[in-house]
């Protein structure tokens, strides 16, 4: 049956019945309602905390499967989705750009929409979907080919749909939207094909674009159909016009803040890869070589789009550590209103949620080799025989010097999201322990084709694992404890009251940790590599927990080494959803 005689037939069966719809409130208090999950993060500050405390650390022994829902068909590739939960509905997106509305109670389908993806879209890193978003009778979520679609989330009939971005020019979209005040506000991908990364409003109800923010410096932006501000100084860190084609994809979404009205997003890497060609300067001459505002965490009035303020994690970027990684806000143990980021150059850092002005940063994986360290203000202190070298200065000119870096370019941290505990009040950071050999080589911009002048290989730097999931605290970057795995992780984590934390492993594993402790509690083997996103809530007086399992992203494509580890592991797409039996809750 189509997608579009399921719609007419949900049309027909709810066309009698009033459905509830999600407000304003109902987002905003996300983390404190625990028979919804209706934001990205669990929250939009992106905390993936439950308050739940039914299901803990004596009783999750006793959890159970409830129901499983395949996806179904051959489009059986990475499946990273984070289900939303409301008024007795599942939604969750599939590779490919799918998207599927679940009977929560039954597991059964209710409708599918398919996106009508053309030919010659270009993703990066596998053709995942993160996740949808959720407001009044609508779910939305972005396609490969670089749309935005909205949904009537009863039947799955097109409300309006429009255009982020030229797919034939490298862009495309995976990430979950975010709703803040009526407004659907997106990022972009394509990092790898030099397209300018950005950040855009709608209206939620229309589609209509309210603002757009580009985050390169030179490129407007604009507010209501009409220019706005420029972003940064034209040619005050890029040299030339390579700002143009200057890469800083917003591919991973964003949080809010709602203590201080501000969106926070994270830029990916300056493209292309090869550093020299974007270096207008040494590292003496202050800024003027850092290509701002790429590889930067950037702090956004959300009603008009203007930049408030940035944080650049890794300037002068030349390993693909994107700063795309979300940004947390959170109160530490002081009381003090802070953001968390886990960058994928290895440090963890913390900043001031006022105006994302530094705090701290620490490492959180074992090896770093292109930094000796973080300055007073934040700046990485660079080991230069540790930058790939400059092809312009070999003998050749066709392959700068081969050097050896860690983290890979797949970062000590890459898109999977942390979690924190207000129980703890440590963070849960699924890592890897991996480096990479890395060179760069001459490259030219040529509209829809890669854009890296730079070759890789990965490797794991430990025999005995790959993957760490460690339990930071904040305040000190002390490693609370480490749970080590053989294949590199790429799964979300969840706390909970109770005291435990959820992720998944590549290898199928679904797991539940004790959050003090790190030790094993619980697991379930799902059939499949799990590099999804899990989620919990209460109905009728029990407690739930789902994740998708399906084994893909970017690991497999672009692991090098460790890809060679993997390859034994079997695609899929399965929705686990798991409860805890009201006669078992107390059972011990």
């Amino acid at each position: 049956m189509s997608r579009f005689i399921i719609a007419a037939v949900a049309s027909v069966i709810v066309s009698s019945a009033a459905y509830a719809e999600v407000t304003e409130d109902d987002l905003a208090n996300d983390q404190t309602i625990t028979t919804q999950v209706v934001t990205n993060g669990m929250g939009r500050h992106l905390q993936r905390y439950s308050p739940l405390d039914t299901l803990n650390k004596d009783n999750v022994k006793n959890l159970l499967p409830a129901w499983a829902f395949s996806l179904g068909g051959e489009k059986q590739r990475g499946q990273e989705t984070q289900p939303l939960i409301y008024d007795g509905m599942m939604y969750i997106t599939g590779s490919y750009s799918r998207l599927y509305a679940i009977d929560l109670e039954t597991g059964k389908e209710v409708w599918q929409y398919d996106a009508r993806l053309p030919e010659g879209i270009l993703p990066c890193c596998d053709v995942v979907n993160r996740g949808a978003a959720i407001y009044g009778d609508k779910v939305i979520f972005g396609t490969l080919d670089a749309r935005i679609v909205a949904l009537n989330k009863d039947t799955g009939d097109v409300v309006w749909r429009d255009k982020i971005a030229d797919y034939k020019a490298g862009y495309s979209y995976t990430a979950a939207p975010l709703i803040v005040d009526g407004l659907v506000i997106t990022g972009n991908s394509g990092g790898e094909f030099g397209i300018v990364g950005a950040v855009q409003a709608r209206d939620v109800n229309t589609g209509d674009l309210v603002w757009e923010r580009p985050v390169i410096e030179g490129h407007m932006g604009t507010l209501n159909g009409e220019e706005s501000t420029m972003t940064g100084e034209l040619n005050a860190t890029w040299p030339g016009d390579m700002w143009k084609t200057g890469g800083g994809a917003t591919w991973l979404g964003g949080s809010y803040d709602a203590d201080t009205d501000t969106l926070v997003f994270g830029a990916g890497n300056p493209a292309p890869w090869n550093s020299w060609l974007r270096d207008a300067g040494t590292p003496t001459e202050g800024n003027k070589g850092d290509n701002l505002y790429a590889a930067s965490r950037i702090g956004i009035d959300p009603k008009t789009g203007d930049i408030k303020w940035h944080f650049q994690t890794t300037p002068r970027e030349g390993w693909d550590y994107d700063g795309v990684n979300e940004v947390v806000a959170y109160t530490d143990r002081e009381g003090n209103k802070r953001y968390a980021t886990a960058d994928r150059n290895g440090y963890f850092y913390v900043l001031n949620r006022e105006d994302g002005a530094f705090v701290s940063a620490t490492p959180f994986v074992k090896d770093i080799t292109w930094s000796s360290g973080v300055d007073e203000t934040g700046r990485p202190i660079f080991v230069e025989e540790n930058r790939p070298g400059d092809p312009a200065s070999a003998a050749d000119g066709k392959k700068g010097e081969v050097i050896f870096a860690s983290p890979s370019f797949l970062g000590g941290k890459n898109w999977m999201p942390m979690a924190f505990s207000q129980n703890t009040g440590n963070f849960y950071v699924p890592s890897n322990e991996w480096g990479m050999d890395i060179w760069n080589e001459p490259i030219t911009y040529k509209k829809g084709a890669a854009y890296l002048g730079a070759g890789f290989t990965i490797k794991p730097n430990y025999e005995d694992h790959i993957g760490s999931l460690k339990a930071i605290d904040p305040d000190t970057g002390e490693w609370k404890w480490e749970y080590k795995n053989d294949a590199p992780l790429w799964s979300g984590v969840m706390t909970t009251a109770g005291g435990l934390v959820f992720f998944g492993t590549p290898e199928g594993e679904f797991i539940a940790l004790d959050d003090e402790t790190g030790e094993k509690l619980w697991s379930f083997q799902t059939g499949s590599g799990i590099v999804g996103q899990p989620v919990t809530w209460e109905q009728d007086g029990e407690q739930y927990v789902s994740i998708i399992s399906g084994w893909g992203g970017a690991v497999p494509l672009w692991g090098g080494e460790v890809a060679k580890k993997v390859n034994y592991l079997n695609q899929g797409g399965t929705l686990w959803t798991f409860k805890l039996p009201k006669e078992l809750a107390s059972a011990n």
